[in-house]
């Protein structure tokens, strides 16, 4: 967890990559975060203190007395929360700034981007009511950095176009993000996807527009326990996609596990299993754009498995940066407060060496 104290001793460097004291001071001025000194006489201390009291243990009165005994400045528990309130638009300007200078570019190979999201609970007394914050994100390869940030609450959906497509990429997704009409413009804009499909949750095609069926076809691949073939999904608006249907079968254990789960799923939702989702259950089936010609069976497996680094990603960014429910139930506060972790993390990201081996990886389909 990052503490004050390492904020401290690289205060500095933190200056530097953002741009200086000039760049933060103008664009602090250009979001309202900072019009004038009184209290706190610059914007690199504003930053300073706010950041203090996103990423610290303690709350209002103790950042402010924290500020206070270091000479940083001398304001109240209610001085500061104004102050963070303000810091939403510079925290999303100043993170926009970071990504950009770091943007990949197509022209250097295939950019791969896992989208992905995940969720910090909202505050207040009961769990079921009380919602969460949606950081829905794009993990860029080879770079191994987030390439994209954006916060919603419980509503913004996780949508597979919700991230500007840079043209070239390879965008990697798993069940949810099996969204037909999305995964067209995705398409259109330049990129080609690798996504995972759930068997219900598809209208499939055979080539000349009929339905498939998914469930004949994994079962005709059992004897060599690999599928590659064209296959289509219907639309509700728009031709068919044309894309191309990669499965493997599972190993003996997996299955088990996967057949388990989905039996324990149908019993809680008080419904007998059909054999179909028994069938389904022992594949890791996958739709991609990607040509057989340039890309081998191997390769879209190979891909898929990258996904375990955007989960690894977002373990960093709550383990290692911190990140938790923000504290109160006011917007104002609560998405300056999140967005604080979110730029510690970009900025720490270039010194991270190497990423931790996946605990699931030696099993991954």
């Amino acid at each position: 967890m990052t503490t004050i104290s390492q904020i401290d001793s690289d205060w500095g460097k933190i200056v530097d990559q953002l741009g200086g004291a000039s760049t933060l001071t103008a664009t602090a001025r250009e979001t309202r975060a900072f019009l004038r000194g009184r209290e706190i006489t610059n914007a690199v201390d504003l930053l300073r203190l706010v950041l203090a009291y996103c990423l610290g243990e303690g709350g209002l009165r103790s950042t402010a007395a924290w500020a206070a005994s270091i000479g940083l400045a001398d304001v109240s528990n209610v001085a500061l929360l104004y102050r963070l309130r303000q810091c939403g638009d510079w925290f999303t300007l100043l993170i926009g700034r970071v990504l950009a200078s770091a943007a990949p570019r197509a022209s250097r190979g295939r950019l791969i981007r896992l989208i992905d999201g995940t969720t910090v609970p909202k505050a207040g007394k009961g769990k079921e009511t009380r919602g969460v914050w949606r950081i829905h994100t794009a993990f860029d390869l080879p770079h191994e950095r987030f390439g994209f940030f954006e916060l919603t609450d419980e509503h913004g959906g996780e949508t597979l176009d919700r991230i500007p497509v840079v043209e070239g990429e390879i965008r990697i997704g798993d069940r949810a993000y099996l969204q037909p009409d999305r995964m067209a413009a995705v398409l259109a804009a330049g990129a080609d996807i690798v996504i995972r499909a759930p068997w219900k949750s598809a209208s499939w095609r055979e080539d000349d527009d009929s339905r498939a069926d998914l469930i004949a076809i994994l079962e005709g691949g059992m004897a060599t326990g690999i599928i590659d073939r064209p296959i289509g999904i219907g639309r509700k608006k728009g031709q068919t996609l044309a894309l191309r249907l990669v499965a493997v079968r599972k190993p003996p254990e997996a299955i088990e596990l996967a057949r388990d789960k989905a039996r324990h799923n149908a019993h809680k939702g008080g419904h007998t299993i059909s054999q179909s989702t028994l069938i389904a259950a022992e594949w890791v089936i996958l739709v991609t754009s990607l040509a057989p010609d340039t890309f081998s069976t191997s390769d879209i497996l190979a891909l898929y498995r990258l996904r375990w680094r955007i989960e690894l990603a977002f373990k960093r960014l709550k383990n290692l940066v911190g990140l938790k429910g923000p504290p109160g139930t006011d917007e104002r506060s609560a998405r300056p407060y999140v967005l604080a972790h979110l730029l510690l993390m970009l900025l720490l990201e270039p010194a991270i060496d190497a990423f931790e081996v996946s605990p699931r990886q030696a099993h991954a389909a």
